[in-house]
């Protein structure tokens, strides 16, 4: 899973010197996004998926932030440490909203509780980024 790491030590801008903390984050955020798609069509084929619309939703909505944010994180050339920052907030929020819609299914659809847990650690870890560029 170090691919990312892999990628950015070989930047020239970097020249080998990495945020190790900001490469856990957009590792986590390119798990991520997969997972929460994932769950959001498991949601569809559910019986119940009338009461799961909210969860799909949010579900969707943190893939696409976490593309996002995995995006504009793992871009070296230049530097806008502004944006990344609110970049990985606004990542860690949809990953902290989406895994406490997720918990309220977890109980009845595995795939909620696999996707809260994947929510949890990316939004740690965008947490963790965030204290380590300021």
């Amino acid at each position: 899973m170090h691919h990312v790491q892999e990628m950015i030590a070989t930047h020239p801008s970097v020249q080998g010197n990495i945020n190790e903390t900001l490469i856990r984050c957009l590792e986590e955020c390119y798990s991520c996004a997969p997972i929460c798609i994932s769950c959001a069509d498991a949601c569809l084929a559910e019986d119940t998926v009338d009461q799961l619309r909210q969860c799909i939703r949010l579900n969707l909505d943190c893939a696409d932030l976490c593309i996002a944010a995995g995006s504009v994180g793992i871009r070296r050339a230049g530097s806008n440490e502004q944006i990344i920052v609110a970049a990985m907030r606004t990542c860690a929020t949809a990953c902290r909203v989406c895994a406490e819609e997720c918990e309220k299914h977890a109980s009845t659809h595995e795939h909620c509780r696999i996707c809260a847990e994947h929510c949890r650690r990316c939004e740690g870890a965008c947490n963790d980024a965030v204290q380590s560029i300021q």
